[in-house]
């Protein structure tokens, strides 16, 4: 396959998979107004479960059993902070932190489970587009079903009348109570979705590669931040579908940079760096797009002062 072509369609496998996760931060970030910092653990943990359950033979049930996880993760966390009164961003380090010993539990005491010889949703499509056209492409195919199934479920979701009431929760939560509507439950039924979605994309992710680490999750939160910011310069306000669509083409972009550093034999040290790098890009862009006419401003008022 030529090189370019190789690098598109990788950033766009990964793209896709990831872009799960960055969904899930649109809907509990952007819709809810919660950072949730345990997206980390929530990505391992969907990883680990969904590979203990896939290598015990039931590769349809591991993507249930890792969002179900991924349910209970987000119900921890909002339950610290809507019960307990822990704040939100300490309530995601917590969590985050606990996950790491309960992801080496479910994974036997190992750090790593290999899944070479295990049927998964991937060698499962692999056969069933065998020969046919589609057939080089069975993962972005997988990772592809899956994005559309969340992004209709989001776009028919938030348009109910649960839905609306997490939105008007992430935008006024005093008007919310005054509506008789419990600020406590439409949280703790966000963060539950959105990790839902956030572990079926560590479960994907896992069974893409054939391979699972207590650590796979790690940076996974920077990574969908980025995305997202990335994303929202594609989006159009209001549109629930197409800022989810915008998150989707922000996780491509942000993988096929990634990509392209590893062509060009950046050490993989130095990826983290990248990631915080795009993030600060990503955060700063409308700052100094708002200023760049100050800027100009400046440059030709000493350029002037010079040349008098």
């Amino acid at each position: 396959m030529n090189p370019v072509l190789s690098i598109a369609q990788t950033a766009l496998e990964l793209g896709l998979i990831s872009s799960l996760t960055v969904l899930a931060l649109f809907l509990s970030y952007s819709m809810l107004g919660v950072c949730d910092l345990s997206t980390d653990g929530c990505f391992a943990l969907g990883a680990a479960v969904g590979a203990v359950v896939a290598i015990s033979g039931h590769p349809f049930l591991s993507i249930i059993a890792a969002m179900a996880a991924g349910v209970l993760s987000g119900f921890v966390v909002a339950f610290l902070q809507t019960k307990m009164g822990i704040n939100s961003l300490l309530a995601g380090i917590i969590v985050n932190t606990g996950l790491y010993s309960v992801i080496i539990g479910i994974m036997g005491g190992a750090s790593l489970l290999n899944m070479n010889k295990t049927e998964t949703i991937f060698t499962i499509m692999r056969a069933l587009l065998d020969r046919t056209p589609l057939a080089p492409y069975y993962k972005t195919v997988v990772a592809a079903i899956f994005v559309a199934l969340v992004i209709a479920f989001l776009a028919f979701f938030l348009r109910t009348r649960l839905g609306l009431a997490i939105r008007a929760t992430g935008d006024n939560p005093d008007m919310v109570r005054s509506s008789s509507i419990n600020p406590a439950f439409t949280t703790i039924v966000g963060l539950c979705i959105s990790n839902s979605f956030t572990a079926l994309s560590g479960a994907l992710l896992a069974q893409s590669q054939k391979s699972v680490t207590a650590d796979i999750g790690s940076g996974m939160v920077t990574i969908a931040l980025a995305s997202l910011l990335i994303g929202g310069i594609f989006a159009f306000k209001g549109k629930v579908t197409r800022r989810a669509l915008g998150a989707v083409l922000g996780a491509i972009i942000f993988r096929l940079v990634y990509a392209v550093a590893l062509r060009f034999n950046m050490p993989a040290f130095m990826l983290k760096l990248v990631s915080s790098v795009i993030v600060i890009i990503a955060i700063s862009a409308p700052y100094l797009r708002q200023r760049l006419p100050d800027f100009k401003r400046r440059f030709v008022h000493k350029r002037g002062g010079k040349n008098a």
